[in-house]
């Protein structure tokens, strides 16, 4: 069975892969699992109400208390598991689609067992290696790097505000691109 096959057979979660620069460093947000034993990105359902990247972005609030800027398109999907092959029910796989969202506030998240934390992108992915197999922690180290990569590819496109609504390359009038007109 194909790999397209097996994502389109499992259910769908969002996840909002939350950051902020601290100078010329990415710090990524990360927050406890329900029972508190493990670290991940705020995820959850979907809603039929809402689009792919508002459900990670309410995620993202009622999780973590983040508010920011997310992309309407999701940069990676990643498999996840819950549950424990010796409870009942097993494990469960998803597919989550990963929205970046750049945050500039934070308020109290709504559910307080979360924790949020900021961490260096190393210590995210250390942090998220723990209490998982490894087919898992692979999963959510490649998150972690393909944002970084966006990131970057962002701040060299964009500047130092990638995501920001008015964001506009920096072009002199000798550039040919000068008298592009914006929307």
């Amino acid at each position: 069975m194909s790999s397209a096959r097996v994502a389109r057979s499992l259910p769908l979660q969002v996840a909002a892969i939350c950051y902020r620069r601290r100078g010329t460093a990415v710090e990524f947000l990360l927050v406890n699992t329900n029972g508190g034993n493990k670290w991940t990105f705020p995820k959850g359902s979907t809603d039929p109400r809402l689009s792919h990247s508002q459900a990670a972005e309410r995620e993202a609030a009622e999780e973590a208390g983040a508010i920011g800027t997310i992309e309407p398109r999701h940069f990676h999907l990643y498999l996840h598991s819950k549950g424990v092959f010796w409870q009942p029910g097993g494990v469960q796989e998803f597919v989550v689609k990963a929205f970046l969202m750049e945050i500039h506030q934070m308020r109290r998240p709504d559910e307080g067992n979360r924790r949020p934390t900021w961490m260096t992108a190393d210590d995210a992915k250390r942090r998220l290696s723990k209490g998982r197999e490894v087919k898992y922690f692979r999963e959510l180290e490649a998150v972690v790097d393909r944002a970084l990569e966006r990131i970057q590819f962002h701040s060299e496109l964009w500047g130092a505000y990638p995501n920001s609504r008015n964001a506009r390359p920096a072009v002199s009038s000798k550039d040919s691109i000068a008298n592009v007109v914006w929307p």
